[in-house]
């Protein structure tokens, strides 16, 4: 039987430092695999800059936490117009002493009917809160829809309404934001999103994921206080176990993205980051396979046909009978 937290003198705050230490170590693994395959990546592009629809075909077969914010219109933009991705972790290169987990994905587009941009980059960095929480926090990001083709509905530019009227009143930092204190821009942006299914959001609506409001100066401050907690019980100190901080949290409401139109933005982006860019050759490479067996089933099916001509007296058995469906990837 278990030993209760009782019989122990282990503490759940000893318990916390060690996960601290080993998600400390899992950062410095990301920052060097970033450094030995820099140059490989750079590589990888070049190559696949040569192949025909790469990436369209990568996002056909793209995991289902991709795949599951991709709607048919989506689709059909991404296959005709995709031509480039990539993912860069831009706190850390040329050098860079910031977050690994942070991270630019960078989308490049041919002619389309649909909007004006060539490239469209989304940042997220990796902030911590000042209740001590980690996570990916990024700006909403313009597309420049032409006349009738907003595949967002116009979700996408009121968060920019929203994000630009915020900026101008130099508001930053974490906290709930009062539904009975919305602006006007505020109270279309919460209609439309409550009028506007899941099912139905579609994947551009993620370049206006913004994340929880936390500033870059509250992460520095929360990651210095962690750091200083840590200090003190390695010594055997006390540590304050008070935070007025916290106490302000948990008095904030249960939503504290209420105006959020894309509440896996987060998940959407790691997935990106360590899956798909990752492994896009083997993406593509199932897309291949898939491809070369669809081309053996249909010459099956033609050789089928085949035999039934030279079988007249079949054909006159099944006459009237509606012919088999034959399913074959676009």
């Amino acid at each position: 039987m278990a030993a209760s937290a009782g019989e122990t003198a282990v503490t759940y705050e000893q318990l916390q430092d060690l996960e601290k230490d080993f998600e400390e170590v899992e950062v410095e693994i990301i920052r060097q695999q970033f450094a030995l395959t820099k140059d490989l990546y750079e590589k990888r592009q070049q190559t696949i800059a040569q192949i025909p629809n790469f990436w369209p075909l990568v996002f056909e077969q793209a995991p289902p936490e991709v795949d599951q914010y991709i709607q048919p219109s989506d689709s059909a933009l991404l296959l005709s117009s995709l031509t480039s991705v990539s993912v860069s972790r831009f706190e850390i290169e040329n050098g860079g002493k910031g977050d690994p987990r942070s991270v630019a994905i960078k989308l490049e587009f041919s002619e389309n009917e649909y909007f004006e941009d060539r490239v469209i980059e989304k940042k997220f960095w990796y902030r911590l809160s000042k209740s001590g929480y980690g996570s990916l926090v990024s700006e909403p990001v313009p597309i420049k829809w032409k006349p009738g083709k907003d595949l967002t509905s116009g979700l996408l530019d009121l968060v920019m309404a929203v994000w630009e009227q915020e900026k101008k009143k130099g508001v930053s930092g974490s906290g709930t934001i009062r539904e009975e204190d919305f602006t006007p821009e505020q109270k279309a942006l919460k209609k439309k999103i409550d009028n506007t299914s899941l099912g139905g959001m579609s994947f551009f609506a993620w370049f206006g994921f913004r994340g929880l409001r936390t500033s870059a100066e509250e992460s520095k401050m929360a990651t210095e206080k962690e750091k200083e907690k840590q200090r003190l019980r390695a010594e055997g100190k006390e540590v304050p176990t008070h935070d007025e901080d916290e106490d302000e949290d948990e008095e904030e409401d249960d939503d504290p993205m209420p105006l959020e139109i894309f509440t896996d933005g987060e998940e959407l982006a790691v997935t990106f980051s360590e899956d798909l860019w990752p492994g896009a050759i083997k993406y593509f490479t199932q897309a291949q396979d898939n491809d070369a067996a669809s081309d053996a089933d249909f010459e099956d099916d033609e050789d089928e046909d085949m035999e039934d001509d030279e079988a007249p007296e079949l054909v006159e058995a099944n006459a009237g009978s509606p012919p088999p469906s034959k399913k074959r990837k676009a």
